[in-house]
């Protein structure tokens, strides 16, 4: 638990009470930035929010002048960072489309190959517009130098699940599992076992392989007994099958072990009533955030 762990998977196991274990399932591109308000609002602190009209129309000025920069200096980060945001506000306006993020994410990308938010993001825009062979390529470039980056790992899975290929989707966690002993000896902590299996585990749930997922589980929870995650994706499968008195333990096992951010959401999904499991299908999410 020495390591920093990615709010995305407590998100992916949290969320499995009302999305009904799906485990893959992430909220769109664009919802990951509608907590980042625009510039324009934060002064409309004593006056109230700014019209929606008013809002687009400072950010389309904010666009123009971002891509006059670009012009005449096309490897601006600052300008790039600001068109992008401006765009993905709009977005959030429904105005424009989500093409119009795609440049500046590949610059960024390019840029800043260190910083793979900007591949994952560039991969999920890409999936957004039915480019899934360029969301692939975008994904599998980050796999290949960080195969163990959670964020690449998510979105490639629930790419493949949206194009039905679950075994495919199990190989490469499977894959990422193997190799993982090897990658943390030569650099520590650049694959977060636990949350990989945590990941495989709700793949296979997704598929209504619940033996195989309670085995993925139970390995990952003696991988690491002080880990909540694989311990509240467990409850939470084992109440999805009917098993309440059998999950009530294991809620609350969860409940002590986990940082105390996520104790009531861990209490509600032990409250809530299970629902009907769907077939898996995924949409990707960028927010990321330390476990503790």
């Amino acid at each position: 638990m020495s390591q920093p762990r990615n709010n995305w998977i407590v998100k992916v196991v949290l969320a499995l009470a009302v999305l009904a274990f799906v485990g893959i399932s992430m909220v769109p591109l664009i919802t990951a930035f509608n907590n980042t308000q625009p510039s324009t609002q934060n002064n409309a602190s004593a006056g109230g929010s700014l019209p929606s009209s008013d809002q687009k129309s400072k950010l389309q000025d904010e666009v123009r002048g971002y891509e006059l920069v670009l012009q005449r200096e096309p490897e601006n980060q600052t300008a790039l960072k600001g068109l992008l945001q401006a765009r993905l506000q709009l977005l959030s306006l429904k105005q424009g489309d989500v093409q119009g993020v795609i440049t500046p994410l590949e610059k960024l990308a390019k840029l800043n190959p260190d910083q793979t938010e900007y591949a994952v993001l560039l991969a999920q825009a890409k999936q957004q517009i039915g480019d899934k062979e360029g969301a692939a390529q975008a994904y599998r470039a980050v796999l290949a130098t960080k195969p163990g980056d959670l964020k690449a790992l998510q979105g490639m899975v629930a790419l493949l699940l949206s194009q039905q290929r679950p075994e495919a989707a199990i190989g490469l966690l499977q894959e990422t599992l193997s190799a993982a002993n090897q990658a943390n000896t030569i650099q520590p902590g650049s694959v977060d076992i636990v949350a990989v299996q945590v990941l495989l585990g709700n793949v296979h749930a997704s598929q209504k392989r619940y033996p195989q997922a309670i085995s993925v589980f139970d390995q990952a929870i003696k991988k690491d007994p002080k880990d909540f995650r694989p311990v509240l994706a467990k409850a939470m499968l084992l109440k999805q099958q009917g098993k309440a008195a059998e999950a009530k333990p294991l809620f609350a096992n969860a409940s002590a072990l986990a940082p105390a951010q996520y104790r009531d959401e861990i209490n509600k999904a032990a409250e809530a009533s299970p629902t009907p499991t769907p077939a898996a299908s995924p949409t990707p999410s960028m927010e990321s955030t330390p476990k503790q």
